[in-house]
């Protein structure tokens, strides 16, 4: 089962108590699944589909607990494309899906008695801070998804309405997120990037398991991306380190092979055999093989001072003055 099933599932079973709340989550439900169709002015039915079994058991508690409506679940098995089984709840006008479709602001009627339909979010159903989590929880279980975190942090909610889309992201964001909008193909589709703001969002829908289970992942992802830095920094520090001793060797050898270590003064010419014969030492032991022992920075100004006399014997290709370089 994917992430984003898990969540669903758990939202499924959330315990609301306020009803004001339960009517929100209905509402977005209804909005994000649910089909109206409209057969002149009295017969208007109410169908909700979904390829969620939770979800559809969580709809025909809120039609029960809101509306007093009892309706049947219906299973559609999609053989031929070998999909998910669908699950259609259908409202009909006889058992009140038009008073239904009004009291949320789905439906309204117009100056000629006609119904219109509202695509846009109702604001009397989210008035309260308690009843825009039940609406953005219940778009989450309609329209919404969420990425698996060990791959991606990505969460979206799809519509084929730009008023909706708009109205939701607001919604979204009076949290203090910041949600956007972009285009795929014909659907309008909402979405959060940031880790941290996803983490936000499972709290405000209420879906506390997946949001423990998304910071433990984040966590995890953090140290390894910290380890890997490190381990990096020390690879890349270790290899200046063998990089520089492999340079100050072949430097040492040319002395030795041209003019003769012999010629070099006394610091210079110990620094210089203790490197050839410690070749993996760091600097801070080279050092202290000295007698007296010296810290790195006098060892390093004494590598270089070599590096120099070797640079200089090669650009010029004849002997070494002690008096210019001591």
């Amino acid at each position: 089962m994917s992430f984003s099933s898990k969540t669903k599932n758990e939202l499924s079973k959330l315990v609301v108590k306020n009803d004001c709340c339960l009517v929100s989550e209905l509402t977005a439900l209804i909005q994000t699944s649910g089909i109206v169709q409209i057969a002149g002015q009295q017969r208007i039915n109410l169908k909700v589909i979904t390829e969620n079994a939770s979800i559809a058991r969580r709809l025909f508690m809120l039609l029960k607990a809101v509306f007093n409506i009892n309706t049947e679940v219906m299973v559609r098995k999609n053989i031929r494309l070998k999909k998910n089984n669908s699950y259609v709840l259908l409202v009909t006008s006889q058992m009140g899906a038009g008073k239904l479709l009004e009291r949320i602001g789905i439906l309204k009627r117009n100056s000629s008695g006609a119904y219109d339909l509202n695509y846009g979010i109702n604001p009397r159903i989210v008035r309260k801070n308690c009843c825009k989590r039940a609406y953005i929880r219940g778009a989450f279980l309609g329209c919404g998804s969420i990425s698996d975190p060990e791959k991606t942090y990505h969460v979206e909610f799809v519509t084929t309405h730009e008023e909706y889309a708009h109205n939701l992201s607001e919604l979204i964001n009076h949290f203090q997120l910041n949600s956007k909008i972009t285009m795929r193909k014909s659907n309008f589709v909402i979405y959060l990037k940031e880790g941290e703001q996803i983490v936000d969002l499972l709290n405000i829908i209420g879906a506390h398991s997946a949001l423990l289970k998304l910071e433990n992942i984040r966590i995890y992802k953090e140290m390894r991306n910290n380890v890997n830095r490190i381990v990096n920094c020390e690879t890349a520090n270790l290899s200046k380190t063998v990089n520089a001793a492999i340079r100050q060797i072949r430097n040492i050898e040319y002395i030795r092979d041209t003019i003769g270590l012999e010629k070099l003064p006394n610091n210079l010419k110990e620094i210089a055999r203790l490197r050839l014969s410690h070749s993996e030492a760091s600097l801070k032991e080279l050092g202290e093989m000295l007698s007296p022992p010296i810290g790195k920075s006098g060892v390093n100004h004494r590598l270089r001072k070599l590096d120099a006399i070797a640079e200089a014997l090669i650009k010029k290709g004849d002997g070494y003055n002690e008096t210019k370089h001591c």
